[in-house]
């Protein structure tokens, strides 16, 4: 394609060459992955600037350079193009290469503090029980139709170019559905701006991120930009653009508020101004039955997800299905096909006479609603006994909320480490303990401190008793953990299998 032609996608072009050149190989703003005849973004960055990799971009064969700075201050042997914000043109370059794949695909995407993957995976579910061939991207997998790749280490909306590879990809196997997890980082970096959605869907907006958006209006924001995307949207599928809310969230009104959606969708189980709610549920330790009322009717859905939140997380999969036009068996039988998510609410079973569970909650409201379902999970007389962390280099208000959870949710706590990064483990879990002290917590009554992971779940197992449960959260599907700079090989899933058959320990460095 012509660079010509893909700058016709570009918003704030400055200057451009009076030459043009063929673009071979795909748009990226990574040295590292240049290909001959590639086109290199540089750009500033949080952490680099884009801009010193350009010579190493052009030896590894880019035959065109975006950037931001003006072009008397760049000095390259091939054309370069000065935009506002590399941002954003990265996004629309990727997209306008692979020839906007989102344009002719239903595309739904999901934002939200908790529940985005689960949420995702049940609409994914309901599209293929429709008949629909469907495609997914969210933090952990990319189903592409007919293949999955991973979707990175750690929680993320993939880059630009990743996205808009992925969608091509799907656009080629026939896939007419795509379900999208839009994450804030996701939203806030440019990552899905150049995605043409269909639909929003906003599960709920709590405290998380703060470290990165810099204050909650701004995090929540961020989410909101998924919204308002509707709004310019070059989706050509002629469908009315929906967005899906969870009415019992704060965030309500400012989200069904937003300028985008021609039309909103509330849901919700206790909110009256819901358009879709909840008659009646039934909670077990394996599955959860719900019935749900609104305008579109009944519908009985059982499903193999437990714990309230996770009756949120159905009903804005079901509202969306609802607002696609899906008929209520097809909805019925994707809600009860799905299978619990990898590391989410994942139950590990050596033989042992207690439950064990793996969960990715991360958050405050998270580790709540965790912990909440674990305790409608454990026995008569039953415990719950809590092991997590709290990241480093990550919103620190919330790891004494974190510790004040623990302790007020679960009979025993273990705090440990969580990806430090750079940080003082030992600080994090301090602050960590101050929490549960302020709500009455008692070191080595009701909870203690053990940095090492491998030990901190084989110590709550070791306390274990028959009907309790142990649910080691923070981690979930991930396969590292940072310390350091360094990512170490890490599954909390092996670690707590380990505890259970009383192998060796699975330990990594704690400082």
């Amino acid at each position: 394609m012509r660079l010509s032609i893909l700058l016709e996608a570009v918003p704030g072009v400055l200057y451009r060459p009076d030459f043009d050149i063929e673009i071979t190989a795909p748009v990226t703003d990574d040295s590292r992955e240049i290909r001959s005849g590639g086109l290199f973004v540089a750009r500033h960055g949080l952490v680099t600037d884009g801009h010193k990799f350009i010579r190493a971009a052009v030896d590894a064969g880019a035959v065109a350079i975006i950037g931001e700075l003006p072009p008397e201050e760049v000095n390259v042997p091939v054309p370069y193009v000065q935009v506002a914000d590399g941002r954003s043109a990265l996004a629309y370059l990727a997209a306008a290469y692979h020839g906007f794949p989102s344009r002719e695909m239903v595309v739904v995407g999901v934002t939200g503090t908790d529940g985005k993957t689960t949420t995702s995976t049940l609409i994914f579910h309901i599209l293929r029980a429709a008949g629909f061939r469907a495609g997914m991207i969210n933090t952990v997998s990319a189903i592409l139709g007919g293949e999955e790749v991973p979707t990175g280490l750690h929680v993320t909306t993939p880059p630009a170019p990743d996205v808009q590879r992925y969608l091509a990809r799907m656009r080629a196997n026939g896939i007419t559905h795509v379900v999208l997890e839009a994450t804030s980082h996701g939203l806030a970096q440019g990552r899905v701006l150049a995605v043409d959605f269909d639909m929003a869907v906003m599960t709920n907006v709590t405290h998380e991120h703060l470290d990165f958006h810099g204050s909650w209006e701004a995090y929540r924001d961020a989410k909101a930009d998924l919204f308002r995307m509707l709004g310019s949207s070059g989706s050509t599928t002629g469908l009315r653009r929906w967005g899906i809310v969870n009415a019992d969230d704060p965030s309500a009104g400012y989200f069904s508020s937003l300028p985008g959606p021609d039309e909103v969708l509330m849901y919700g189980l206790r909110s009256g101004a819901a358009d879709l709610w909840a008659e009646d549920i039934s909670y077990g330790p394996d599955e959860t039955r719900i019935e749900l009322s609104g305008r579109w009717g009944r519908l009985r859905l059982r499903t193999r997800l437990v714990g309230e939140f996770n009756v949120y997380n159905v009903m804005g999969a079901v509202g969306t299905a609802l607002a696609l036009g899906i008929e209520r068996g097809a909805i019925e039988a994707g809600v009860a096909e799905m299978r619990p998510i990898p590391g989410r609410m994942e139950r590990i079973d050596e033989g042992q006479d207690f439950l064990a569970i793996v969960d990715f909650a991360h958050t405050p409201n998270g580790l709540r609603n965790a912990l909440k379902a674990a305790r409608m999970m454990s026995g008569d007389g039953g415990r719950v006994i809590a092991v997590f962390g709290s990241a480093g280099l990550r919103d620190p208000a919330k790891r004494g909320m974190m510790g004040r959870i623990g302790a007020e949710l679960a009979d025993l706590t273990v705090l440990t480490a969580e990806d430090p990064r750079t940080e003082s483990l030992e600080a994090i879990l301090e602050e960590m303990a101050a929490g549960c002290r302020s709500v009455g917590g008692v070191e080595g009554e009701t909870f203690w401190i053990v940095p090492d992971r491998g030990r901190a779940i084989h110590f709550a197992c070791k306390l274990a008793r028959p009907g309790d449960v142990v649910i080691a959260c923070g981690k979930g599907h991930e396969q590292s953990m940072c310390f350091g700079e360094t990512e170490y090989p890490w599954d909390d899933r092996e670690a707590m299998r380990s505890a259970l058959r009383g192998e060796p320990l699975l330990t990594l460095p704690t400082a």
